[in-house]
């Protein structure tokens, strides 16, 4: 059965985690997590991405348009931008929310364990609107409800990739 946490609040910006020991040098996973696209090979909702002129690739302050798709939502995209870039360790971006703000963050951490390295996906929601934040407001009676099966949608998500990720560099 999947965790739940009965009281989750939007504005305390809920967060999701998922982890894998990969065994592949840090520098060969930063190069495979830092490619945005890569979550589109194993994600059921990231359709993929591409980079924003003049942006071409993961720098800070680089920006890309992602696209999406839920059965509950339906199809869109957010522009992100690159908000942290430290080879072979840290790849982070936040997404724009509905007002311009911020309404997510992502990150990938990668650090060296064994023979190998334990990667990290890490995200939170907000603070800015976002989509979620129009379904919550919807049905405020449901936040909770709404966030954790959000939460759940996240966390499988993220350990598909991590899964690709693993799979793809210990073929």
């Amino acid at each position: 059965m999947a965790q739940s946490y009965p009281d989750l609040h939007y504005d305390d910006g809920p967060c999701v985690e998922a982890d894998v020991f990969v065994d592949a040098t840090p520098e060969a996973v930063f190069a495979v997590v830092s490619d945005i696209n890569l979550p589109a090979r194993f994600s059921s909702e990231f359709q993929g991405a591409r980079w924003l002129e003049p942006s071409t690739g993961p720098v800070i302050g680089a920006s890309f348009v992602g696209r999406n798709a839920h059965p509950s939502a339906g199809e869109w995209e957010t522009t992100c931008t690159v908000i942290e870039h430290d080879p072979p360790h840290v790849f982070a971006y936040a997404v724009q929310g509905l007002e311009g703000d911020v309404s997510s963050t992502w990150r990938f951490v990668v650090e060296p364990e064994g023979s190998g390295c334990r990667l990290r996906q890490w995200m939170e929601m907000g603070p800015g609107r976002s989509f979620i934040s129009l379904a919550i407001e919807a049905m405020p009676a449901n936040e909770s409800r709404i966030l954790n099966r959000r939460v759940r949608e996240h966390r499988e998500n993220m350990e598909a990739n991590l899964a690709g990720v693993k799979e793809m560099l210990e073929a």
